[in-house]
């Protein structure tokens, strides 16, 4: 039985960190029958994952418009088409407003907004030019643009700004046959989060925000965008928030999150 992706040529960028959620997708495609180009800025890795799961792989800094137009061209050129564009960078600063630096703040949106157009726009255009035009666009995105936490004033900024980006591609650029939609995990366990995940009382913070029972997978991600990629979503312009309901109850703030490790450390201390 054929795959949900068989015939298809996907390109996903940010998978240069093993088993990080970029690589999952990746892989998923990639066992449902795409030709998968990977990209990121670690050539070490993106060989031996490329290698892994049949595909290719380009270097790209998705701050740079030339090495994201190379990109493009690479997945083109080596499989013929470009059917699925999955862009999954991101910068996970947690810092308070009043306390960012202007350099910070320009990494951020050369990274989170400026690098995000130049995916899009490349992404187009590869989609525009082929027979028969049309492909589907994937920006992952953030479950905090929508149930806010604290002290995410410049990441989440500008994840909303390329949210927004991504509404205007699938508003001028539906009529070539493109899809664009949002991807929004929550708190997810994976090679970023590793040593979030081993702070006592830090996830158990964030429970009961989610009505399905629990956090969100990297491997629910990857479903999610493999349903966005396939012929059978019929979705343009959408933000889908594979992340079991959190966006109905919120994320913790910082004060709940603090009570929470307190309570922890607390306990330990009185076990020991």
């Amino acid at each position: 039985m054929a795959g949900r992706l068989e015939g298809k040529s996907a390109l996903v960028l940010g998978a240069a960190s093993q088993g990080n959620m970029a690589q999952v997708t990746a892989k998923l495609f990639a066992d449902e029958g795409a030709k998968v180009t990977v990209a990121g800025r670690k050539e070490e890795e993106l060989k031996r994952f490329s290698e892994e799961i049949g595909g290719a792989y380009a270097i790209c800094d998705i701050t740079s418009h030339e090495q994201v137009t190379a990109m493009v061209k690479t997945a083109t050129d080596g499989f013929g088409r470009l059917d699925v564009a999955v862009n999954a960078t991101g910068w996970g600063l947690v810092k308070p407003t009043i306390e960012l630096t202007d350099e910070e703040l320009d990494d951020m949106v050369a990274l989170q907004f400026k690098g995000v157009h130049y995916f899009l726009a490349e992404c187009v255009k590869a989609m525009m030019a082929q027979d028969p035009q049309g492909g589907s666009i994937m920006q992952f995105s953030s479950a905090t643009t929508k149930a806010l936490i604290n002290n995410h004033a410049a990441y989440i900024g500008t994840k909303r700004g390329a949210e927004a980006l991504i509404e205007t591609v699938a508003n001028d650029y539906g009529q070539y046959g493109i899809k664009a939609n949002t991807v929004s995990p929550a708190f997810t366990e994976s090679p970023m989060t590793s040593d979030s995940f081993q702070v006592p009382g830090l996830v158990d913070a964030f429970m009961p925000k989610y009505p399905l029972g629990r956090l969100n997978t990297s491997d629910d991600v990857a479903r999610a965008a493999l349903w966005l990629a396939s012929d059978e979503a019929f979705v343009t312009g959408q933000n889908i928030q594979p992340n079991g309901g959190l966006t109905l109850r919120g994320n913790p703030q910082a004060v709940d999150i603090e009570a929470s490790i307190g309570a922890a450390m607390a306990a330990a201390q009185a076990d020991g």
